[in-house]
């Protein structure tokens, strides 16, 4: 006898700690922008992964990069070389512009390793007296959820019976370069920002502001660090979100669509001299670097280099912004983001952002609430106008009233 979704939901009910609210679909195969579920459904794939799915489901040249591999080697450890290391870490930074690359997994790994480089750099280049390092940080940020992370949140959700917390960070308001300038001291370490708020709500900051948090960074002596797991590699037009303004970081924080939506795969990049100030035995991880996640990462930047996905979200996201903004006024409040990427305000006595995501998860659409009025919107780059047509469709009937 063949499962339901019901019966596939109550197992992760019963068995899977529940950390998560996903709506009630369960997904069995996919490819490209769209997602089959375990009865036959389809499903147009608004989310993408939160940005690890830029390129769609199953893209063939990274699975293929993918299968190939898994017929060679996938793990060593650091503890050996391998021969996809060096040619991923120069590949990307040539990419990327940089001079150094620190392949991790996760995002949120991403993050603590760019910390701790920070805090290095401070004490024995800066001059920082030992344990007196300080990070500013953004209000409403979101760079993940371990504990010295969520110790910098503004989110009770995320910070609720989870301390002590991790000394060492003051937060500012997000888009208020006074207020930073106010909080940098002379044991200011580095400035840890998002070029764009994905989780509050697709946020973008003012213009000039991130200009002005470079130029206050380079005039004290500061480290910018840039958190592009979500803004980088293609979402927003540009291969870094930081390029809209012109500004180039210190550091950047690199996840989700280097693995191409196969791997978890992150990294650090930036300069030589920051990232130069580790050691052997300072900071690691088994599987960081590993072959097989070089070897997609490396698939991911040969589609990142001709520049076509940046162009599709140019041209797809002008699309986008353009249909979602005619809704505004009738039951949406506000339009937000760039590029493929948008955070629909809904207006207020509508439906809540779950109940909006419910019924476009019933009429065929996916994507996900953030908070209780953001429906957050972020198709793979590969979608095709009719099917981003096909969605846009959809949340306008869902939303308009």
């Amino acid at each position: 006898m063949s499962m339901t979704a019901a019966d596939f939901i109550a197992l992760d009910e019963q068995w899977s700690t529940h950390n998560y609210h996903p709506l009630p679909v369960v997904i069995a195969e996919a490819e490209g922008a769209w997602v089959t579920d375990v009865h036959g459904k389809r499903y147009l794939d608004f989310l993408a992964g939160y940005s690890a799915l830029n390129f769609g489901h199953r893209h063939p040249d990274l699975v293929a990069a993918a299968v190939e591999q898994l017929g060679r080697v996938t793990l060593t450890s650091r503890a050996f070389h391998h021969d996809q290391l060096g040619l991923f870490c120069r590949e990307l930074a040539e990419l990327t512009g940089t001079e150094m690359v620190l392949p991790m997994n996760s995002g949120a790994e991403a993050v603590e390793s760019a910390l701790k480089i920070a805090r290095k750099w401070a004490y024995q280049v800066k001059g920082v007296p030992d344990g007196a390092a300080e990070i500013i940080v953004a209000g409403s940020n979101f760079h993940g959820r371990t504990t010295t992370i969520v110790s910098f949140s503004t989110d009770d959700t995320a910070r609720n019976d989870f301390g002590p917390f991790t000394p060492g960070f003051v937060v500012v308001k997000y888009g208020d370069a006074q207020a930073l300038e106010a909080a940098i001291t002379p044991h200011t370490a580095a400035v840890l920002i998002e070029p764009v708020q994905g989780e509050a709500g697709v946020l973008t900051p003012p213009a000039g502001y991130l200009r002005e948090v470079r130029q206050l960074c380079t005039d004290n002596n500061v480290l910018l660090i840039a958190d592009e797991i979500q803004a980088g590699l293609g979402r927003t037009g540009t291969l870094f979100a930081c390029e809209h303004e012109g500004v180039t970081a210190d550091l950047y924080t690199l996840g989700k669509a280097l693995g191409g939506g196969i791997m978890p795969v992150s990294a650090v990049v930036g300069r030589r001299d920051v990232l130069g100030v580790l050691r052997p035995g300072e900071h690691g991880s088994t599987f960081g670097g590993n072959p097989l996640a070089c070897a997609v990462g490396r698939a991911v930047i040969r589609l990142l280099r001709d520049g076509d996905f940046l162009a599709r979200s140019v041209e797809l996201g002008a699309h986008l912004h353009g249909r979602l903004t005619e809704l505004i006024g009738h039951g949406v409040a506000d339009v937000r983001g760039r590029g493929l990427w948008a955070g629909i305000e809904i207006a207020p006595g509508g439906r809540t952002a779950r109940e909006a995501s419910e019924e476009l998860m019933a009429r065929g659409v996916l994507c996900k609430e953030t908070h209780d009025t953001t429906l957050r919107v972020a198709p793979p780059l590969m979608i095709s106008k009719a099917d981003l047509d096909r969605g846009v469709d959809t949340i306008a009937a869902v939303l308009t009233r």
